[in-house]
């Protein structure tokens, strides 16, 4: 009989009504023989809000068994086993360290927090505990990082020398991306992605950083460029913006041919072209609940194991994004009123 660990979510906005359907389903994954073999389940224990009656929603929409008008609460909870964050990133880190007060594993949404002092702080209070801390960089935990992997292990574009990977939204109205007192702008709410991408792609032995942004009247990056320069002489091109839509691609270009990944926020396909542009091969990815479920199931995985870190997003790569982050914006001349 699998292991049931009960699951828990801090927040009640959009992303976290999608990791309790995620949750669900991964229980009827479960009940129907669809799950992976030997994966723990995930039982639906409790919600919480800074409003009861946000987190009663919740609670009763999506079957939580109970439900806390407060964070608090349910970090006190004594049967609460693995919590998580869905809060804006601006507040991960006392979330964070409230849930680890209290003795609970932590699964928190990206970016991890709002600098790397932040994050090394939890992270060393985590350990010093026993306890799990991942971040939730769900494209970190999905099948199609390895299949990317695999497809360019594979020689089939020869040897990969340029990199380019977009996200942009038009998000510019939303309040958390605008606000310096929230950690605002692109860079840690979508720009975060391409340089996942990146760091999957070509690893880190990056020689150095070329970049610009363009500030808001508040202060944070709008959109921006960033370019890695690898000491080996590949190059990768990214850039994000909250201003517009953009293709969302990542495309990786060799000396026998190309590919291009669909969506490097949720990746759909890949496909392979030779020198001539004609398409090789294809690589669709496998059937999801939302995408989510891959970094609960290593959260849950990591917890049975007794680890304090998930192997799919070990706690120096969280690390090394928010230190080029921090880097980056130490260029930009962005500074947060928190850090003052």
């Amino acid at each position: 009989m699998a292991r049931e660990i009960k699951v828990c979510i801090l927040g009640a906005g959009k992303i976290a009504r999608t990791m309790a359907r995620t949750l669900q389903g991964m229980r009827d994954a479960a009940k129907e023989g669809r799950a992976p073999a030997g994966a723990c389940v995930p039982v639906l224990w409790a919600a919480a809000a800074r409003d009861l009656d946000r987190a009663r929603a919740l609670a009763e929409e999506y079957g939580f068994a109970r439900a806390y008008g407060s964070y608090e609460e349910l970090a006190r909870d004594p049967q609460a086993e693995l919590i998580y964050i869905a809060t804006p990133h601006s507040h991960h880190y006392e979330h964070m360290k409230l849930c680890i007060r209290y003795g609970k594993h932590i699964l928190c949404e990206k970016a991890f927090t709002a600098n790397s002092a932040q994050a090394g702080e939890v992270l060393d209070l985590a350990r010093e505990r026993g306890l799990l801390v991942t971040e939730a960089m769900w494209t970190r935990y999905m099948p199609m990082r390895r299949i990317l992997r695999d497809v360019m292990d594979s020689g089939i574009i020869g040897r990969p020398y340029t990199l380019s990977a977009n996200l942009c939204y038009d998000i510019d109205g939303v309040e958390r991306l605008v606000k310096p007192s929230l950690a605002g702008g692109a860079l840690l709410d979508v720009g975060i992605y391409p340089i996942n991408f990146a760091l999957m792609a070509f690893g880190n032995d990056i020689q150095d950083i070329i970049s610009s942004a363009a500030l808001t009247d508040e202060g944070v990056d709008g959109q921006n460029s960033i370019i890695f320069r690898y000491k080996d002489g590949r190059q990768a091109l990214l850039y994000s913006s909250m201003y517009c839509r953009s293709d969302r691609q990542g495309v990786i270009s060799g000396e026998k041919g190309y590919l291009i990944v669909k969506n490097i926020n949720n990746p759909q396909c890949i496909t392979v072209y030779d020198a001539e542009d004609r398409v090789v091969t294809r690589y669709d990815a496998p059937s999801q609940i939302s995408g989510y479920e891959y970094e609960v199931y290593a959260a849950m995985r990591a917890i049975e194991e007794g680890q304090t870190e998930c192997r799919e997003m070990p706690h120096e790569e969280t690390m090394r994004v928010m230190e080029l982050m921090d880097g980056l914006r130490r260029e930009w001349g962005i500074v947060y009123p928190f850090e003052r």
